[in-house]
């Protein structure tokens, strides 16, 4: 008999994940190797078995804290007091036939959500938009696969004129009874019956279009309105654009995940944008009328004499507008950057140093207190 694995490694968790993660893993991994989803696939139905066993255990409390003592011999009747059920203070609070139904296919809890209401699973999307789209909001198709009710045979998965029949193996239950030997005794338990994979009903003649599984993948586009102010990875939902639910259950959502372009100047964080503009070394000396760059086009702005570079400069209401509340905008950040004249001719040069001279140490304030520091003069 093979070893069996590590129940943390069947799903996919650390040791000490949480009860979430652990059942977050078991849905994702039960709903990938399900029997309905991999017909006559018996490497996926293993798996099936091998996650639903891993879960069965690692979502009961005292289970698990048995399991983490004493591994997969918490579970086998002839490891002894020491581990096996002995270690359990006898029988008392012990729940054999949930283990067992886990051990050896799953029990009816199992078959009755099986042929209960499924809500459908989610469906995620990508839509990639450019910056002034998410500032401004927009209209965008979006183009997916999800599942749907067949069509022709309108979710029964029998072909027209025929329906489905109960399953002669359970009789229309879902389920079979099976009875374990042990040194412990005889155990009788139940799990899902192999013949109708649980539904209690079987399809002799299927639908084509289908193959009498009652669903199809299909792709369908949206047209989705997207909110001005969106940022990147942020994600909207539309209910019941998921794949459909099964057994009279509702459908799932489609999950869209936006991705935001960048923009040539503007840099955002949250609500705020920030931007870098040049001005000339004449302008940051003598004040000036500059044309500055915005979400809305370019405006006019004075900066005043004597700017300095590294000035930032604060446009309250002229930056990204929320997504909850549109009338709050964030701010717009300019930082002013000096541009050093290059490439001067000799004259330039010596008007410069004329210039330089005239100032003397009373203009340059900045330099002159450094170099006071620096020599403690």
């Amino acid at each position: 008999m093979a070893e069996k694995q590590d129940y943390y490694k069947v799903l996919g968790v650390e040791k000490g994940a949480s009860d979430a993660e652990i059942k977050k893993a078991y849905r994702t991994l039960a709903k990938k190797y399900h029997p309905d989803m991999n017909p006559g696939d018996k490497e996926a139905e293993q798996h099936f078995k091998e996650v639903n066993e891993a879960y069965a255990v690692l979502s009961d409390a005292e289970k698990r804290q048995k399991y983490d003592q004493f591994g997969h011999a918490a579970f086998d009747p002839g490891a002894g007091a020491g581990g096996g059920f002995g270690g359990f203070e006898g029988f008392g609070g012990f729940d054999f036939g949930d283990i067992f139904s886990s051990f050896f296919g799953g029990g009816g809890g199992n078959t009755s959500r099986r042929r209960g209401p499924i809500r459908g699973g989610d469906v995620l999307a990508r839509l990639t938009i450019g910056f002034d789209e998410a500032v401004k909001g927009c209209k965008k198709d979006v183009t997916f696969n999800h599942v749907e009710a067949c069509g022709t045979c309108h979710g029964s998965g029998a072909a027209s004129g025929s329906g489905a029949e109960t399953c002669p193996t359970c009789r229309g239950t879902g389920q079979v009874t099976v009875q374990q030997n042990s040194p412990l005794g005889i155990f009788q338990t139940t799990r899902a019956c192999t013949n109708c994979h649980g539904t209690g009903k079987i399809i002799k003649n299927p639908c084509r279009n289908c193959n009498g599984k009652g669903y199809v993948k299909l792709t369908k586009t949206l047209s989705v309105s997207i909110p001005a102010g969106i940022d990147n990875d942020q994600r909207i939902a539309l209910r019941g654009e998921g794949d459909a639910g099964r057994n009279g259950g509702s459908a799932g959502d489609l999950i869209i995940e936006i991705r935001v372009e960048k923009h040539p100047l503007f840099e955002r964080d949250g609500m705020d944008i920030y931007c870098e503009i040049p001005v000339t070394f004449a302008q940051a000396a003598l004040g000036a009328e500059i044309d500055i760059p915005t979400l809305e086009g370019t405006e006019k702005y004075t900066i005043a004499e004597g700017t300095q570079s590294g000035t930032m400069l604060t446009l309250r209401g002229k930056g990204i507008p929320s997504v909850n509340q549109p009338r709050m905008r964030g701010n717009l950040y300019l930082t002013v950057n000096v541009e050093v004249p290059r490439r001067l001719n000799q004259k330039q040069k010596d008007l410069l140093r004329a210039f330089a001279t005239s100032c003397g140490e009373s203009n340059n304030e900045k330099s002159t207190s450094f170099f006071k520091k620096l020599f403690n003069k």
